[in-house]
């Protein structure tokens, strides 16, 4: 087993919050729960992965700290609303929610299928849609949250062979500044992370499909557009401050996480 990397913190930046974390089984997901209980959070995760979530609530718990996992399919809405429910029984009121679950598809637009865009849509920007309604409302009864969304670079630049992705990151981080906007008086804070490339499975499949793909993506190549690829629990650390109360007067945002690439144009 991984290991967790220090004990929780019962003092910690998200001391007494509770946590719901979309795709935290694994990947960033899983280092971004393990943050959060390390930080104090008791932390929800939802994932299609029950293998991969059990061992990332095994690894809270032996840091001491609370977690439980809920197998759900996000881009369903039976399956979205069975597994709050049950988070409800399990934990009560929640105040934090990390929209995280999502993936990629890189191809060509005009090699692109309908089913192509189905399925990414669906994962993507129909799992938020329904999560976030759901957080929302009860947020909204239980006196606010925090409410993190993972988008991307992608969702205020062009790349290409990612026109689909670029599109549903666009639509989250839209998502995300629409909640901030309209369910601010009810004390929902919203923002979006926008990582570039990332060392994750994700971040490296993309990597090794645009480079079969014809772009090169080397050292150079990362080099000349972030500097070095980011770790993971870099853009951890920047979710875990948008999620605690250190960000209480900031909403609406897109928090770059990519080293300069975005202002750099």
């Amino acid at each position: 087993m991984t290991d967790s990397g220090g004990l929780v913190n019962k003092n910690g930046r998200l001391a007494g919050k509770k946590a719901v974390i979309t795709g935290g089984a694994a990947g960033m997901g899983r280092t971004s729960s393990l943050a959060f209980a390390r930080e104090g959070a008791s932390v929800a995760i939802i994932d299609i992965q029950p293998d991969a979530g059990a061992e990332t609530v095994a690894m809270i718990q032996d840091m001491g700290g609370t977690a439980a996992f809920f197998e759900a399919d996000v881009s369903k809405a039976d399956q979205v609303d069975r597994a709050f429910d049950d988070i409800a029984k399990t934990f009560g009121p929640y105040n934090v929610l990390f929209n995280h679950a999502g993936t990629i598809i890189v191809k060509a637009l005009h090699d692109s299928t309908e089913e192509d865009y189905d399925r990414l849509m669906d994962i993507n920007v129909k799992s938020a849609f329904l999560v976030c309604r759901r957080a929302v409302r009860e947020m909204s009864d239980n006196g606010g949250g925090s409410i993190v969304i993972t988008s991307s670079i992608a969702a205020e630049r062009g790349f290409a062979l990612e026109a689909i992705y670029c599109m549903s990151k666009g639509a989250v981080l839209q998502l995300a500044r629409t909640i901030s906007v309209e369910y601010r008086d009810q004390g929902i804070r919203c923002n979006a992370v926008c990582p570039g490339f990332v060392k994750t499975a994700h971040g490296l499949r993309e990597i090794d499909e645009l480079d079969a793909a014809g772009q090169a993506w080397d050292d150079s190549g990362l080099a000349a557009a972030q500097g070095r690829i980011c770790e993971p629990e870099e853009v951890t650390a920047a979710v875990v401050f948008l999620a605690s109360d250190e960000s209480s007067f900031v909403t609406g945002n897109a928090l770059y996480v990519d080293n300069g690439w975005y202002a750099k144009g």
